[in-house]
């Protein structure tokens, strides 16, 4: 009864591939055959979602090829045989497969023997040049791994997860050939497991009639090998209920579907559970217990690289509006985490941190990294681990973690053996799982001395090198370092020098391009404004307006991916301004007793990361003045708490400080003129406003200090 039920679903299975169209009313399937067979694609990708819509299936079909997908992959690709077509174009096919195939054929042909053992009949697998896929419904919501029990068994099932190891691609036999050394036959042994008994006596009439027992040679060039790949799927973080840990599920990937997911990936599955029994000795010890493991259909990843990252065509035009609105800088970085009250300046660092700078690599292989690396340091309470979070949502490629919960193995790479080869294999870490995107270490003062040590090399080399247990090598670690960490006694003490009270090394703040130091102080209004906006969040669960709408997630990450193919160069005629503004910082810094930054010439660096950012958010090919502004204005601004606290406590208030900034300006360039922009700069680095400049320059042109033109509001000291 099976039987005919198989037989009748094949010719249900035929007409849906031969009678479907898409939504142009082209033959979907009959295309897909035809690209097979002019050997463009190597899969046939069945779609559940297709099975459902087409109206002339019998009802149930595609729920019984849900419950024994293992089976309807054979019906599928039998019925696909059958329909191939013939090639319409030139085939760049193997030269040494379509020989043998020929042979095969020539021979089978004149040696049809009807008492012949079954294994001298060429199976159909041995034929085949494509796999067939089948791909679970789109609409259903992926089961988390706890969620698939024994009832799954041989189902389609589809499992969101994260991928923490992946084992190197090695070839499976699929087809065994051999050869008689006695009667010449080819005998074929097909290989479902992942271990198999070898034939050793030659089965056919010849050698039976002759009572010879042939001796047999496996051919392995004759053979059919597919590619293999075996990986670990984790649970996600947000699947895990309180109090247990996340469980692992191996997964299986053949053929087409090798190579496409890396450690660190976010990915969608679709795939048949099936169960695996322990082979040699683990089976004497496990008895009647069996390991599961799901066999790959399809993979869909969450989200994408930048560089893989395709605009659509609506992604496009948006993106091309968005790029000519003037105040896309601000509207980027205000959509970033918009119901987190304030710290504007912090989100446009991270919103330079998501774009990066382009990377550099010398014609003597010497390079340049490119990413930012950014720490936030400040009191309890400043919403620094939501940032963190946020960004890790934004970003393609992300990982966040603990100080107090990361090992200095656990960051870089461990050394593990691995259970299928036995042999001691490398497993990255947080830094490497995260290569070319974001690492977000959260109670970053937490960790231990020796485990900090481990993050020097990534963050200025970007590479984890390894030598352990005979293995030496040189891991990739291509990854921006947010950081975020609280002060040495918890919370800010304003009596003790920042040196004292940031307490991370010289040597790791160097490497970091921006340091911000959040505060919270006590303050009225801003208080009550941000008392405000939280209740406001919580009674809506939506962020107050900003004057605009807020760019979705999805968005940001499209416009970042645009943003980061465009590689932007510093002009001749800004290279003296930059080199000028470093050194200044340089002798601002030797001046003050107190240092509050360990100024290097990775400093230089960082401002022309971020000036490259900057360009690339205008998509420009060059650098401008302006961005190069900014990039001292964000790392001026970055230590802003400290400088207007030392301010009070020298009894300066804002306009005596814009009017000592402005003639010491003067006096240092030795001219009477100041250019109203040039001042409006100087100011902006030590973290005034527009508004109080204007209102500097009302008071002291009323004293006669000196003369502001009408129009362009440049200043011209009087000369006393």
């Amino acid at each position: 009864m099976e039987k005919l039920d198989f037989a009748a679903d094949k010719d249900r299975a035929k007409d849906f591939l031969t009678n479907f169209t898409d939504d142009d009313g082209e033959p979907k399937y009959l295309n897909l055959l035809q690209d097979v067979a002019n050997r463009k694609i190597r899969a046939v990708q069945i779609e559940l979602d297709d099975l459902c819509s087409y109206k002339g299936l019998e009802e149930g079909f595609w729920e019984r090829v849900i419950g024994n997908t293992k089976r309807y992959v054979g019906v599928f690709a039998e019925v696909v045989d059958e329909l191939m077509p013939e090639p319409t174009e030139a085939v760049a096919a193997d030269e040494d497969r379509d020989i043998l195939m020929t042979q095969r054929v020539d021979e089978t042909s004149d040696s049809a023997d009807p008492n012949a053992d079954p294994r001298q009949k060429m199976p159909s697998e041995i034929k085949r040049f494509f796999e067939v896929y089948i791909k679970a419904v789109t609409k259903n919501t992926p089961m988390t791994i706890r969620q698939v029990k024994a009832a799954n068994i041989g189902q389609l099932v589809k499992i969101a997860g994260i991928v923490t190891r992946c084992s190197d691609v090695k070839p499976l036999v699929q087809v065994a050939v051999y050869t008689c050394e006695d009667c010449g036959f080819e005998i074929y042994q097909e290989v479902t497991a992942r271990v198999f008994m070898p034939l050793v006596e030659c089965p056919s009439s010849r050698c039976r009639v002759n009572k010879v027992k042939g001796n047999l040679i496996l051919q392995q060039r004759a053979s059919k090998f597919l590619k293999f790949q075996e990986a670990k799927l984790q649970e996600l973080a947000e699947h895990v209920p309180k109090g247990h840990i996340p469980r692992a599920l191996t997964v299986h990937f053949r053929g087409e579907l090798t190579r496409k997911v890396t450690p660190g990936d976010v990915v969608e599955l679709s795939g048949i559970f099936l169960p695996i029994p322990y082979t040699g000795f683990r089976a004497m010890r496990a008895g009647l217990v069996a390991d599961t493991y799901l066999e790959a259909m399809s993979v869909t990843h969450y989200k994408k690289k930048y560089s893989e990252y395709e605009l659509k065509g609506d992604e496009q035009e948006q993106i091309e509006r968005l790029a000519e609105d003037g105040d896309i800088y601000n509207k980027l970085s205000k959509s970033l985490a918009p119901e987190i009250f304030g710290h504007d300046d912090v989100k446009k660092a991270l919103l330079l941190l998501l774009v990066g700078a382009p990377h550099r690599k010398l014609s003597d292989g010497m390079k340049i990294r490119g990413d930012l690396h950014i720490c936030l340091m400040g009191d309890p309470g400043v919403a620094k681990s939501q940032l963190l979070k946020h960004i890790i949502n934004v970003a393609p490629r992300g990982v966040y973690t603990t100080g107090k919960g990361s090992s200095g193995v656990g960051l870089t790479a461990a050394v593990q053996r691995d259970p299928i080869t036995n042999e001691m294999v490398l497993e990255g870490g947080a830094l490497v799982l995260s290569d070319m995107g974001i690492c977000a270490i959260d109670e970053f003062d937490k960790m231990e001395e020796s485990d900090r040590t481990a993050i020097h090399e990534v963050m200025e080399q970007q590479t984890v090198s390894i030598a352990k247990a005979g293995i030496t090598t040189s891991l990739n670690a291509r990854t921006a370092v947010l950081a975020a960490a609280n002060p040495a006694w918890g919370r800010y003490d304003l009596r003790r020098t920042p040196a004292e009270n940031i307490n991370l090394p010289p040597a790791l703040l160097s490497r970091f391009d921006l340091l911000w130091l959040i505060l919270d102080r006590a303050n009225m209004d801003k208080d009550l404004e941000m008392a405000r906006h939280i209740v406001y969040v919580h009674k809506t669960l939506e962020s107050p307006s900003l004057g605009f709408t807020p760019l979705e997630p999805t968005v940001l990450r499209a416009y970042i991916s645009a943003a980061r193919r465009v590689t932007p160069c510093i002009p001749r005629d800004l290279e003296e301004y930059i080199a000028t503004a470093y050194s200044s910082i340089r002798q601002d810094e030797a001046r003050s007793n107190a240092p509050n930054s360990y100024t290097t010439i990775r400093t230089l660096l960082s401002i022309l990361r971020i000036s490259f950012a900057l360009a690339r958010l205008r998509f420009a090919e060059t650098v401008a003045q302006s961005d190069v502004d900014e990039a001292l204005r964000l790392m001026q601004m970055s230590k802003y708490s400290l400088y207007s606290d030392d301010r009070q406590r020298a009894g300066l208030d804002a306009i005596s400080d814009i009017y000592s900034v402005l003639r010491d300006e003067a006096a240092r360039t030795n001219r009477l003129d100041v250019r109203y922009a040039h001042a409006l700069n100087l100011i902006s680095r030590k973290g005034y406003s527009e508004a109080q400049l204007k209102e500097c320059l009302e008071e002291y042109a009323s004293l006669n200090v000196w003369q502001i033109h009408p129009n362009t509001f440049d200043i011209r000291f009087i000369d006393p």
